[in-house]
């Protein structure tokens, strides 16, 4: 399913892990039209900004915004400089290649990517500053497709709510499957 008319908001998230502690991608997307309340909401975000939750324009390169213009908000309050330095250097981008997937598979069509929006709160583990030797390219690629299927889920409407109540009783947050194992 793609974009074709005027939308309502979507909403998706993904989560990708490699294994390697700290290497996770869990971005949280909304999609919407800027032209109508996501887009007031947008700017407001991009506005409003808060000490340690700084929110900023997904960039390709320091000065080349991402179309669909996007908005990266972190769910980790930002105070250590060497993670502040992993999300500017390669998160960002990640996300902005990530949407930019988006358009050229064909999630967000081509001619809807100066009318949409996408506002995405990503999750870096905090521990991925001590990882020795860490893979940059690695975590530059698990962010990018993390963002890539998010977006693709929240258009797709995946998962569907018949998916959704057939697996209900199969699904419970990995987390707290551990805390009940012993």
């Amino acid at each position: 399913m793609a974009i074709t008319d005027k939308i309502v908001i979507r909403t998706g998230e993904a989560m990708i892990t490699s294994g390697v502690p700290g290497m996770l991608a869990e971005p949280e997307v909304i999609v919407g039209e800027l032209d109508g309340p996501f887009g007031t909401a947008f700017a407001a975000l991009l506005g409003d900004q808060i000490k340690g939750h700084s929110r900023v324009l997904a960039l390709m390169d320091s000065d080349i915004q991402v179309r669909p213009a996007t908005i990266m908000v972190s769910k980790v309050t930002l105070d250590d400089p060497r993670y502040i330095r992993l999300l500017t250097d390669i998160v960002q981008p990640a996300i902005a290649h990530g949407v930019l997937d988006s358009v050229r598979n064909g999630d967000i069509p081509k001619k809807k990517a100066n009318e949409l929006g996408i506002i995405i709160a990503i999750w870096l583990d905090p521990a991925i500053v001590t990882v020795e030797n860490l893979d940059r390219h690695a975590l530059f690629n698990i962010q990018r497709e993390a963002t890539a299927r998010a977006i693709h889920k929240a258009i797709a409407c995946e998962p569907s709510v018949d998916w959704l109540l057939e697996n209900q009783d199969n699904l419970l947050q990995r987390y707290y499957q551990g805390l009940n194992a012993g």
